[in-house]
């Protein structure tokens, strides 16, 4: 649990969210999500190094002077060695400023105090306050977003919950949270995460995406060995069950593209294959993916050449 660190005069509520020991855990609501309204000031150091004890003291009484400007997170590499790898430390004290989730200056070193000032000066700032701007809620949804893309799951998940907290109705926040539930496993949470938003907002793109990702999860089966599908839909070509078999366990896997390839193989050589179940099905991971997405918008002009040739 992060703490208030030494050095000043006793801080109340304020102050503790102002100056904060951070960890691994921690990092995404006290350095990412935070500094999506406020510049938040990070201090890699460690208790055996001298320099990190001159610099610390300066950082803290200068983050303090700017009243609620900027934040500061400490995190003892010794304790957070995983993390520190992650952000490629290599020497300390190292200081990284994040603003809107992403680095946005940094230095190495002990800095004298006025150094220190004008780094923090020079920072970023969203109007003054924390919250200052006008949808901190789209903030966060369009940080989840790139983190999601990024492959960043767990980072997206909080980044979304933090705008459905700003706003419990917001759709896009709502769904991108869904959607990370699914990416992790956890359908039956996706699923009640989806049931949170209102009914009238059914009807967005990003909700019937995250419903289509999720019945294709619930529809798909085991995984299976892929080589083992690949090896008997190949060795059969003409047996359709099987290159049926081969995409739902591709699509188990995420592998979206060879599982659209595969859908469309069977289409080829029967379009009412099974009373259509193969186009139905391609059609749901089309919704899946989104209507702009390139696989989609080449596999919809792939199903259009069969079905009008």
């Amino acid at each position: 649990m992060s703490e208030i660190i030494g050095g000043g005069a006793p801080g109340g509520p304020a102050e503790a969210d102002l100056i904060k020991d951070a960890t691994i855990e921690t990092f995404e609501a006290d350095v990412l999500a935070a500094s999506m309204t406020t510049p938040v000031v990070v201090d890699f150091w460690a208790d055996w190094c001298g320099p990190c004890k001159q610099l610390g003291p300066l950082l803290e009484r200068t983050v303090r002077a700017a009243k609620g400007k900027v934040k500061l997170v400490k995190i003892d590499i010794d304790k957070n060695q995983m993390l520190a790898s992650q952000m490629r430390i290599q020497s300390i004290p190292t200081v990284y400023a994040f603003f809107q989730g992403r680095p946005v200056d940094g230095f190495q070193g002990a800095l004298p105090e006025s150094e220190i000032k004008n780094f923090i000066d020079r920072l970023p700032q969203s109007d003054g306050a924390a919250g200052a701007m006008g949808q901190p809620d789209q903030d966060y949804v369009a940080a989840g977003e790139a983190a999601f893309e990024n492959g960043d799951v767990t980072t997206a998940a909080h980044l979304f919950a933090q705008a459905a907290q700003t706003d419990p109705e917001n759709v896009a926040a709502l769904a991108g949270l869904a959607r990370c539930h699914l990416a992790l496993g956890d359908k039956d949470q996706a699923r009640d995460t989806l049931a949170m938003i209102p009914e009238a907002k059914r009807t967005d793109p990003a909700v019937a995406s995250v419903e289509a990702a999720l019945s294709l999860a619930e529809s798909g089966g085991e995984t299976g060995d892929i080589a083992a599908l690949e090896a008997a839909a190949e060795g059969a070509p003409e047996d359709l069950d099987k290159r049926f078999a081969l995409a739902n366990g591709l699509l188990g896997a995420g592998a979206m593209e060879p599982a659209i390839d595969a859908l469309l193989a069977i289409i080829e050589r029967d379009r009412d294959w099974h009373e259509g179940e193969a186009r139905q099905k391609l059609l749901t991971v089309f919704e899946a993916l989104g209507q702009t997405h390139p696989a989609t918008v080449r596999g919809r002009r792939r199903l259009s050449s069969i079905l009008f040739s």
